[in-house]
């Protein structure tokens, strides 16, 4: 079955190297273990040999693999691994999980005071998250319009941060999260496990560039049921 890729998704090779790098930083897949044959790993991710070997060879630059000739792959654990969704803390409740999302809405629009954004104006982004094809979260992102003028729709990827930095230069290298419970938004998506009303984990995030600038307002609500909020701490 040939594999099919949304128009804002991830390389399907860069989703599958995100996804075992969060399953090793939860423990799922521990330091030493030696991974199935790859062409039956391919065949259970339902994938072509070639887009494993490239996700693989993506671990093996992070120090994440080795590959041991004649006798295979073997996970080799560490901590501090850049990535892709670095800043994500949302797991399966087994842990780890592949990250996508669908675009619901982007409008420019007033920010919400709890922004404190340079301009009192910006972008917002709505999205369903998935989590292993799973609706788990309903995300409402902000970005400060002092940024840029323009958001090319098209170019918008399921990663907003790899977004921000390839299409508008601009790098988020902290955030502060703020971790409660709330009613899910009256826009709730219908795929979502929760109704608008319902009560649901709840994040706010604030994201800010190296120089602290804050760019980026976030609020995120999660189904428990489906998903933790994580947040590892010191070295493995």
């Amino acid at each position: 079955m040939p594999e099919r890729q949304r128009p804002t998704a991830l390389p399907k090779y860069v989703q599958i190297a995100e996804m075992l790098i969060r399953d090793i930083a939860a423990g799922r897949l521990v330091d030493g273990a030696r991974l199935m044959p790859e062409r039956e790993m391919a065949e259970g991710l339902g994938i072509a040999v070639g887009t494993l070997r490239k996700a693989l060879d993506l671990l093996a630059e992070k120090q994440l693999l080795e590959r041991v000739h004649g006798s295979g792959n073997y996970v080799r654990a560490r901590s501090d691994v850049s990535s892709v969704y670095s800043f994500l803390r949302i797991e399966r409740l087994q842990g780890g999980g592949l990250p996508t999302a669908d675009v619901l809405s982007i409008d420019r629009m007033a920010v919400p005071a709890q922004a404190k954004f340079a301009s009192a104006d910006g972008f917002r982004f709505r999205r369903l998250r998935f989590m292993d094809m799973v609706p788990a979260a309903m995300e409402e992102i902000w970005l400060d319009g002092a940024v840029t003028d323009v958001v090319d729709e098209a170019a918008v990827s399921e990663s907003l941060y790899l977004y921000y930095s390839e299409a508008l230069g601009v790098v988020i290298t902290s955030a502060e999260d703020r971790v409660n419970v709330a009613p899910t938004p009256d826009w709730v998506d219908g795929r979502f496990g929760l109704s608008a009303g319902d009560m649901a984990g709840y994040i706010e995030r604030t994201g800010r560039t190296r120089t602290g600038e804050t760019v980026e307002f976030s609020r995120t609500w999660f189904d428990p049921n489906q998903i933790n909020y994580v947040s590892r701490l010191g070295k493995n």
